[in-house]
């Protein structure tokens, strides 16, 4: 897929995603107030994250699909990977305060304080927010896996978990409102607990990223993937010096090609552009790929 149409693709999806958080962050809050509900605020307040987001990766994701500069000799792919991680902090934060908020409602009520019964407008609103954000999860997550970007895959995990707290907030929101005023405090709870699921996920999240950023290799089998179709290339006698890592949507691979001495540097040179066609052919034209060719009797 050339870059122009990933880069569009990319920030179609992410539009369309952006349209859909500002209403649902309007509805939840309007609704959260009307009806009294602390999750249903708590839940708006994530909306409104998940539109942050997505003006990160409107903004980095379209520096990222810029090539190599002047200043960038490995290209802009790293600005992705930190998009990624922007995604997760932000999580972090929202996952914060939800929990402050339910703590301190639970508070209210151990000390004697009242919390108003949610209206039925806070159910509705949580229905409506389940239904149309696991739509645009499922949708997001799509795009991301056919483009091939972190940062997009991250967005759309960000959906599903608006998604999920929109589901406790419908339970908790629904049984606060069945139960009585018992219960009310199933309302801040649910808030809690979402809270809670969303730190867990923000945190999976944010590994690959940053082991990305950090420049940890790729997986073992997918360098001994990379030593075997090298080692296939006719004239190669062997691999080694293998050092990987991932930047944005491409990987970087840099290896040391082992060949009869004899060969001329023509011929030595071909075998070099073979391997690396076989390479780019299995992880794509974005792969970054960098070969030092050894005489035999000279390999370690």
């Amino acid at each position: 897929m050339k870059t122009k149409e990933r880069g569009n693709r990319i920030t179609n999806i992410t539009l369309a995603g952006s349209v859909v958080n500002l209403i649902l962050t309007a509805g939840k809050l309007v609704a959260g107030i009307v009806g009294h509900s602390a999750a249903m605020l708590a839940d708006g307040i994530h909306s409104l994250s998940d539109f942050f987001s997505d003006l990160v990766i409107l903004v980095f994701v379209r520096i990222s699909s810029k090539g190599q500069d002047k200043n960038h000799d490995y290209g802009h792919g790293k600005f992705e990977t930190l998009a990624s991680i922007i995604v997760s902090v932000v999580l972090l934060v929202v996952a914060a305060k939800l929990i402050a908020s339910g703590v301190e409602s639970i508070h209210t009520v151990k000390n004697g304080g009242k919390l108003e019964v949610p209206g039925s407008i806070a159910l509705w609103a949580a229905l409506i927010s389940i239904i149309a954000k696991e739509i645009l999860y499922q949708v997001t997550a799509k795009v991301g896996r056919e483009v091939e970007s972190s940062a997009v895959i991250a967005n759309a995990w960000h959906h599903r978990s608006d998604a999920l707290s929109s589901i406790a907030s419908f339970l908790g929101i629904g049984g606060a409102i069945l139960l009585g005023d018992k219960w009310v405090i199933l309302d801040p709870i649910v808030c809690c607990a979402i809270g809670i699921a969303i730190i867990v996920l923000s945190i999976k999240m944010a590994i690959p990223p940053i082991q990305e950023m950090l420049e940890v290799s790729l997986p073992d089998e997918i360098e001994d993937e990379i030593v075997s179709i090298s080692n296939k290339v006719e004239g190669v006698l062997s691999t080694h010096n293998l050092q990987t890592r991932r930047s944005g949507r491409s990987i970087i691979i840099d290896e040391h090609l082992v060949v009869d001495p004899q060969l001329s540097v023509l011929h030595a040179h071909n075998i070099a552009t073979a391997v690396e066609k076989s390479l780019a052919g299995r992880f794509g034209t974005e792969t970054q790929i960098h070969i030092h060719i050894e005489p035999a009797e000279d390999a370690e």
